[in-house]
């Protein structure tokens, strides 16, 4: 879930969010020792109660659009794990490490459809509106034809979605900088959702696959039809600055390392094409 382009949204929308939540920033400031406390998994209902505190009962039409489009996106992502790991065909293929992560994060999932449905209320947009009556074709309309029959197939499309999600917080974090508060705050899912993609790497790593827990270059995942989602990941310059050319502990930096330092931003109009076949409308 992309929070942090929803409250990039809000803030366009509403200028004076700021000043609606001034008094709840402790709240937020305290965010981060949530985790001591709470499960990760539980912190956007934290912004639920936020925004609900902020807004009240306001309707901002753009707000209410933005959140409704996260929904949408989070609907397909929970349907993606509630139906891999509902398929015995599919479990079955899994060790019981795998399924354990796995688990937690078709849980975090869920929890963020709660939660954006919790904010919008009655203008939640119902899941029975996307693909099929509210079910989507996981194959992609047969791009992935084995997805819920290969447990490889489906770990590659579960990295795809997470690698992308990163990606899309990236490209809006740069928005926030002038508000520590919100970053802060938003930061901390974002750095779950990081773990996530990480985690999923991981256990392709431990089916021989070779891949590190991080991004290499634009697609090291070798799947073709997913090529679309790491577009991009092959930019060596930063800022202006071509970072092969400098010069590391063991000589110039390599291309490799030079991709892998950075995740590149990802836009919403290069995020709808990659979900639509999918039955995202």
């Amino acid at each position: 879930m992309n929070l942090l382009g929803l409250i990039e949204e809000i803030e366009k929308a509403d200028p004076e969010f700021q000043d609606r939540i001034s008094p709840r920033r402790d709240a937020i400031k305290n965010i981060t020792s949530f985790g001591s406390k709470v499960a990760i998994a539980s912190l956007p209902f934290a912004f639920a109660t936020l925004f609900k505190k902020a807004y009240g009962q306001t309707a901002i039409t753009s707000v209410t659009d933005t959140l409704n489009f996260a929904l949408k996106l989070e609907f397909l992502e929970s349907a993606f794990y509630t139906t891999g790991l509902a398929n015995t065909t599919l479990t079955a293929q899994f060790s019981t490490m795998e399924l354990a992560y796995l688990n937690s994060i078709k849980s975090h999932e869920a929890a963020h459809v709660k939660f954006l449905q919790g904010v919008l209320g009655s203008s939640a947009v119902l899941q029975s509106s996307q693909g099929n009556n509210g079910t989507y074709d996981i194959t992609a309309g047969g791009t992935f034809p084995t997805v819920m029959t290969s447990s490889a197939t489906f770990l590659t499309v579960a990295c795809a979605f997470e690698d992308t999600g990163v990606r899309a917080y990236k490209g809006a974090a740069p928005n926030l900088a002038g508000n520590q508060s919100s970053l802060t705050a938003a930061l901390n899912i974002h750095s779950v959702e990081a773990r996530h993609a990480s985690a999923i790497r991981q256990l392709l790593f431990g089916r021989g696959i070779t891949i590190k827990p991080w991004i290499t270059g634009a697609n090291d995942t070798g799947v073709a039809a997913v090529n679309a989602n790491y577009a991009g990941e092959d930019n060596t310059t930063q800022n202006g600055l071509v970072i092969t050319s400098l010069s590391g502990v063991s000589g110039t930096i390599s291309t490799n390392a030079a991709t892998e330092a950075f995740d590149e931003p990802l836009t919403p109009a290069q995020v709808l094409p990659l979900v639509t076949p999918f039955g995202v409308k």
